[in-house]
C-alpha cells in the first residue's frame, strides 16, 4: 500500500487543465514604426494641387495671368504698385478708359450695401470725365457730409469716406481731392480772421484727405488737394444752391 507523500501536488503537464496552471506567455508580433507612406502621400497631394493650379491657369484671363506673373517676379514691389500691401486688403483693378464703366458700377454696388446709403443716394454723384472717375458728395442746406460752415465731417460723411477709402486704397490710381462751396459769403467766422469760402473749401478737402489716409488710401496716392471756393459751380444757374457745396474725389486714369 503506497505511503502518503509530503510533496505538494504538481500542476498537470499540459499547463492549462489544472486550476493552478500558469498563463501561457503571449507571442509578440513585430511592429513597424516607419513613416515613409506619409511622405509619399504628402508628395501625391502636393502634385495634385499643382495639377489643379496649372489647369486653372490654362483657363484664366490674360489679366489674371499678368497679375500672377508680376507678383512672382517681384512680390513686394508688385503688391505696393497694385495697392495690395498693408494699405489694402486685396488687389484692385486700375481705372482706365476701357474699364471705367465697370469700376463705376463696382463703386455703386459697394455703396449700396451700406444700409444708410439709401438716405444719401441722391447726394452722391458718380461721373466719368476726361480726367477719370469722379465721385461728388453733394451737400444739403443743413449739412449732410460736413457740418454746415465747418470742415468737420458728419457721421454720414465720415462713414461714406471710410467706405470709399477702402475701395480706392485697393487701386494703383492717383487721386485728386477737391473742395467746393456755393456763392454765399462765409458767415461763421469773424471778419478780422479773413476766413472765407476759399479757406473752407481747402479745409474740407484736407479733412477728407486725412480720413482717406486713415482708412486705406496710401499717402503717395493722393497727388493733389484743390480748393475752388465758388469758382466751379455744379449748378451755375443757382449759385447759392447747397448742391454747389461738395467734396469731390477724382480717381485719375492710368496709362494703358
Amino acid at each position: 500500500m503506497p505511503q502518503p507523500s509530503n510533496q505538494p501536488p504538481q500542476p498537470p503537464p499540459d499547463g492549462g487543465a489544472g486550476l493552478l496552471a500558469t498563463p501561457r506567455a503571449r507571442s509578440e508580433f513585430p511592429r513597424s514604426h516607419g513613416g515613409a507612406w506619409k511622405v509619399a502621400y504628402a508628395d501625391f497631394v502636393t502634385a495634385l494641387m499643382a495639377l489643379f493650379i496649372v489647369l486653372w491657369m490654362m483657363n484664366a484671363t490674360d489679366r489674371v495671368k499678368a497679375s500672377i506673373t508680376g507678383y512672382f517676379r517681384d512680390p513686394r514691389g508688385y503688391t505696393q504698385k497694385r495697392g495690395a500691401g498693408p494699405a489694402g486688403s486685396g488687389e484692385g483693378l486700375s481705372v482706365n478708359q476701357r474699364n471705367v464703366a465697370q469700376i463705376r458700377q463696382h463703386f455703386e454696388a459697394a455703396m449700396s450695401r451700406v444700409p444708410e446709403f439709401a438716405h444719401v443716394r441722391d447726394h452722391v454723384q458718380l461721373s466719368v470725365t476726361g480726367e477719370g472717375l469722379r465721385i461728388d458728395l453733394l451737400e444739403t442746406e443743413q449739412g449732410l457730409f460736413f457740418v454746415s460752415g465747418s470742415p468737420e465731417p458728419t457721421a454720414a460723411g465720415d462713414h461714406l469716406l471710410q467706405l470709399l477709402a477702402g475701395e480706392i486704397g485697393k487701386m494703383p490710381n492717383p487721386v485728386v481731392i477737391e473742395g467746393h462751396t456755393d456763392s454765399r459769403p462765409f458767415r461763421n467766422a469773424a471778419p478780422s480772421s479773413g476766413y472765407s469760402n476759399w479757406e473752407l473749401s481747402v479745409d474740407r478737402a484736407n479733412a477728407a484727405r486725412r480720413l482717406l489716409h486713415s482708412h486705406g488710401v496710401r499717402p503717395q496716392q493722393v497727388v493733389e488737394v484743390r480748393g475752388y471756393a465758388d469758382q466751379v459751380l455744379l449748378d451755375p444757374a443757382n449759385p447759392e444752391s447747397p448742391r454747389n457745396r461738395r467734396v469731390s474725389l477724382v480717381v485719375k486714369f492710368m496709362g494703358e
